[in-house]
């Protein structure tokens, strides 16, 4: 499959934060999920892919530098707060958006204005933040992008409303020329349709794996203090200790229930994951 995004020796130096070096290559065709702490760096690389912040090193969007007038037609977008002005109305919003994309599509708005239940007319300051947030994701999609960027999407929505937001995004993913690039809290989200994960910790991405690989093969090997002495050193990733016991993170889940017979090994969530890989020490 080609590459969507390709980021070669990324590096943004803030004040107190470094983002980079990252180095990253996003295949067309799949979903993918950034997870991290607040602060870890997942809106700083959102914000440099979109050519939102100057950065050392060089971003590609299908093949072209950085976000510019081609390539936007191909990209939708949603921020995590960032939203259009408070005194317009989505039939407002539509006109201004009309004369931005060439691919701009009225009846594919104006459908989901309605999956969305959204009244045309109504002031954005007289909605609430889940319809603020709907609107916003109806006018990613209604220009027809191959690459969606989404920055806390499903945020201030009910389960309800997110559910029915996650199905849009798997029927826009029909489609094997579609991407998305999503970061979320909800991790929850990401386990229904991420196909890959990048964990990013300390402006670094520290894991880039498969999703199903992540869920189905790590585990967290739980034993006493004292038998915590008993693991080799290799087989632990990071460990998190506690009044009474240790957790421990171990890759190959089937291969170290053979090894520890005696020993809980449970399977992962995207949460306990991100803990440990962030929170947890590393064996010296």
């Amino acid at each position: 499959m080609n590459n969507v995004i390709e980021i070669k020796n990324l590096k943004k130096v803030y004040d107190n934060f470094t983002l980079g070096e990252i180095n990253l290559s996003i295949e067309s065709g799949k979903v993918i999920g950034l997870i991290g702490e607040n602060g870890a760096g997942k809106t700083s690389l959102i914000k440099s892919i979109l050519n939102i912040i100057k950065i050392e090193g060089e971003i590609k969007l299908f093949n072209s530098n950085n976000l510019n007038e081609d390539t936007k037609e191909n990209v939708g977008i949603v921020l995590d707060n960032a939203f259009f002005p408070e005194n317009l109305s989505p039939k407002d919003i539509e006109t201004i958006l009309k004369s931005i994309y060439k691919n701009w599509d009225t009846q594919v708005f104006q459908d989901y204005i309605k999956r969305f239940n959204l009244d045309y007319k109504k002031t954005i300051k007289n909605m609430s933040k889940g319809m603020k947030k709907k609107l916003e994701i109806a006018c990613a999609l209604s220009h027809h992008p191959k690459l969606l960027i989404l920055d806390e999407p499903t945020s201030g929505l009910d389960p309800v409303v997110r559910s029915e937001v996650l199905d849009l995004f798997q029927e826009f993913m029909e489609s094997d020329s579609h991407t998305i690039l999503i970061s979320s809290h909800i991790t929850s989200d990401l386990e229904r349709i991420a196909d890959q994960i990048i964990l990013i910790d300390k402006g670094k991405i520290q894991l880039n794996e498969d999703k199903d690989e992540i869920i189905n093969k790590y585990g967290i090997l739980k034993c006493s203090l004292e038998e915590f002495d008993k693991i080799d050193s290799e087989d632990i990733i990071n460990y998190k200790k506690t009044k009474y016991s240790y957790e421990i993170l171990v890759k190959d889940k089937n291969k170290m229930e053979k090894k520890y017979k005696d020993y809980i090994i449970d399977k992962i969530s995207l949460d306990e994951l991100l803990l440990l890989i962030t929170k947890g020490e590393k064996q010296c």
